[in-house]
């Protein structure tokens, strides 16, 4: 996080700056506030440190240009001695904090430190909160290209469009959560709130209030009220009581049509013989899945395996400043055919041990594969595949890897894999794989 400082007395600035600087934090200085606006913009990474008493635009003058830059900017006020009813009201207006001269630079270390870590929670909260509106960023972590896949992202540019509740279905560990956050990123009220409430997290009296009220001394706003206008997701929603079933339907029936709040339930069953269905009263399942998507299970996906824990894998090893795995022929068939009972989350799981097994120079794919499936019945990904499914699976892989580790030099990637220009042109069509994905930008 950087700071800037703001005071026209040279001397000040240079102290204020090495200080901060020896506390660790990366100063930049300016002589006037008509100079630091310039450098000051809506997402500045850091706080802005100002005197109050400079010629030309003073610090009052500066705070209200900054609060119209951006109104969650922390701004320390450094104030003479007699000034403090002027710093007062600079706190008024917005400011973070104010400091007196001459001051304990260990307090100044210390309000830079809190003003810093405020600044840093607001700008992940914006970036959070951009994400969750911009539908090509959630689209993108729907990575895939399997038959059912595709399907699944034709279903969510279709449903996010439209209007109804959502009922959202599939094994535990498929993605549901990022499916529903998908739903309202491609819909019309992206810019809204999105309320994700866990159900099975609370016991039925804690729900009740946190979705309907009454609040307590510090409860948050019913969760009915604060998605008003855009999107609540009621994960596990097979918890809800009887009670809770009827006063949600009530909720939804004094809503009208089109709904102000558009519910996505997301149903986790996994007992054999239940469904969402059966656990719902009908009156409301057949309100809530007025819109339906099930996530397919991740033995269902093909070649999505080897893209997922390449991926995975990959970032893995940046995390912790490693190799990833290569691949081999056999473990690659072995990720294919692994029945994965807990779906991607247990990739996730398998791919980070991969990760860890191989920084250590010990242990195998297979190894990891067998210890999570050991208790599981055997299954195939898909019955009946041919061998030649699997070569190819693994072949894409094989390119795929290769272009990524030499950024698309089709020079390197020729030599390695030992294949001539053309022939890797007509895999790379074959197998839609684009230069340019792989070039640095």
């Amino acid at each position: 996080m950087k700071i800037a400082i703001v005071d026209d007395e040279k001397d000040m600035r240079q102290s204020i700056s090495q200080w901060l600087a020896l506390s660790g934090y990366d100063t930049e200085t300016y002589a006037s506030a008509e100079d630091a606006l310039k450098g000051l913009t809506p997402d500045y990474p850091g706080i802005v440190v100002s005197d109050i008493k400079m010629p030309g635009m003073d610090g009052m003058q500066f705070l209200k240009k900054l609060k119209g830059v951006d109104s969650t900017l922390p701004v320390i006020m450094i104030t003479g001695h007699g000034d403090v009813p002027m710093a007062v009201e600079a706190m008024r207006i917005g400011a973070y904090d104010f400091l007196e001269k001459p001051f304990n630079p260990e307090r100044m270390t210390e309000l830079a430190k809190k003003a810093t870590q405020a600044r840093r929670l607001t700008l992940d909260n914006r970036a959070l909160r951009k994400e969750l509106s911009d539908g090509s960023a959630i689209m993108s972590k729907l990575i895939g290209a399997s038959p059912v896949m595709e399907r699944l992202k034709e279903d969510i540019l279709d449903l996010g469009q439209a209007d109804g509740h959502v009922l959202i279905e599939g094994e535990t560990g498929t993605g549901k959560t990022l499916v529903a956050h998908a739903l309202h990123a491609v819909g019309a009220r992206a810019n809204k709130r999105f309320v994700l409430i866990a159900c099975s997290a609370y016991d039925e009296e804690a729900l009740s209030r946190r979705l309907f009220g009454p609040v307590e001394q510090d409860d948050p706003i019913p969760a009915m009220e604060e998605a008003r206008g855009g999107t609540l997701v009621l994960e596990d929603v097979e918890a809800l009581s009887p009670a809770l079933q009827a006063r949600l339907l009530t909720a939804l029936n004094e809503q009208g049509t089109p709904a102000e709040t558009r519910i996505i339930a997301i149903c986790n069953l996994q007992d054999e013989g239940k469904t969402c269905e059966s656990v719902l009263r009908a009156d409301l399942f057949y309100r809530l899945a007025a819109l339906r998507v099930t996530v397919p299970p991740l033995r269902q996906r093909g070649e999505d395996i080897l893209t997922l824990f390449t991926r995975l894998s990959e970032q893995f090893a940046d995390e912790y400043g490693c190799d990833a795995p290569q691949v081999s022929a056999q473990e690659a068939a072995q990720l294919l055919q692994a029945p994965w009972p807990g779906n991607v989350r247990q990739l996730i799981n398998v791919a980070e041990r991969a990760v860890l097994q191989n920084r250590r120079g010990t242990g195998t794919i297979a190894s990891l594969l067998m210890a999570d499936n050991e208790e599981s019945e055997p299954a195939m990904t898909t019955e009946g595949k041919p061998l030649k499914e699997f070569v190819e699976a693994f072949e894409r892989m094989l390119i795929d890897n290769t272009m990524r580790r030499h950024k698309g030099s089709i020079v390197a990637v020729m030599e390695e894999l030992c294949l001539p220009r053309r022939t890797l042109n007509e895999k790379m069509a074959k197998y839609n794989l684009q230069r340019s994905d792989y070039l640095q930008g």
